[in-house]
């Protein structure tokens, strides 16, 4: 697949980038950013699902992971979290649906299914680019909010794919919260539910879409959508039930912003090199 560098900066002797290229998936011209690590043969990347309203440049700008991929064999890409220059029914109209909130699915509605098809986008084109651009041959994924969820649906759907999973205040059950139901209701054909479980990490976990390893979740308590939005306690019940490994790090006073991020991306970081590299 043909990319193009739109521009660099040195970043802690390694590069940050920014790419685009024509999507033969979502029918439109995508970006992602990357950082990849200097004097290192990189052999593993790490895909970074960003949320709601979200481009290929705020995770790679605000939360600091390239200071700790710098002496490592593995790059971070951040894809953009929706196709862009569209003029669908109602893409534009709210910050929750359509433009900026892909929700990593395949949406199945009038017009919206031949492009908002970010599921494929992340699991073939995006993968396709690492392989073929990046030489790349190992995998993990994490994400925030809506990419968390993002990174929990590829984590349990393609476990094969994926060495390790994280998230950070992931939609952990979008079929019960008022975010995932707009936008299964919008990018659904009739607003199907049997397709919303698909794209649900606690529906598949009861389904029993499990993994072997630990699935690591950051949570902060001031976060303003936990109760309402992101239902972390309906996945960690889920887990027990079916035997899912899961680690939820609850922290005390810590919101949804990339202030919260930036301060445990280390850790985070840590978690998906040891998978990779050992």
């Amino acid at each position: 697949m043909i990319i193009e560098q739109i521009k660099e900066n040195v970043t802690f002797d390694g590069v940050t980038s920014y790419f685009e290229h024509d999507s033969e998936v979502t029918k439109t011209t995508m970006k992602f950013s990357t950082f990849v690590p200097g004097n290192r043969t990189v052999k593993n990347a790490i895909i970074w699902l960003s949320g709601l309203t979200c481009t290929e440049d705020n995770f790679i700008t605000k939360a600091g992971a390239q200071r700790f991929l710098k002496d490592s064999n593995t790059m971070i890409i951040c894809p953009d979290t929706s196709p862009r220059g569209l003029d669908l029914p109602c893409e534009h109209e709210s910050y929750d649906f359509g433009s900026g909130a892909g929700f990593y699915l395949n949406a199945t509605a009038e017009g919206y299914k031949d492009h908002y098809k970010m599921y494929d986008y992340i699991s073939k084109d995006i993968i396709h680019i690492l392989k073929d651009n990046f030489g790349i041959n190992q995998f993990s994924i994490m994400g925030h909010s809506m990419g968390g969820h993002g990174a929990l649906v590829f984590g349990l759907r393609e476990a094969q794919l994926f060495k390790s999973v994280s998230a950070f205040s992931p939609l952990v059950n979008p079929t019960k919260c008022p975010w995932g139901q707009k936008a299964f209701k919008g990018y659904f054909e009739d607003g199907a539910s049997a397709l919303g479980a698909q794209y649900d990490a606690t529906e598949l976990t009861m389904s029993g879409k499990i993994r072997d390893d630990l699935i690591l979740i950051d949570q902060g308590l001031g976060d303003e959508f936990l109760d309402e939005q992101l239902l972390t306690e309906n996945y960690v019940t889920a887990c027990k039930k079916v035997g899912q490994k899961v680690k939820v790090n609850y922290r005390k006073g810590y919101d949804h912003s990339y202030f919260y991020i930036s301060t445990f991306i280390e850790e985070h970081i840590s978690f998906h090199l040891n998978a990779l590299e050992g």
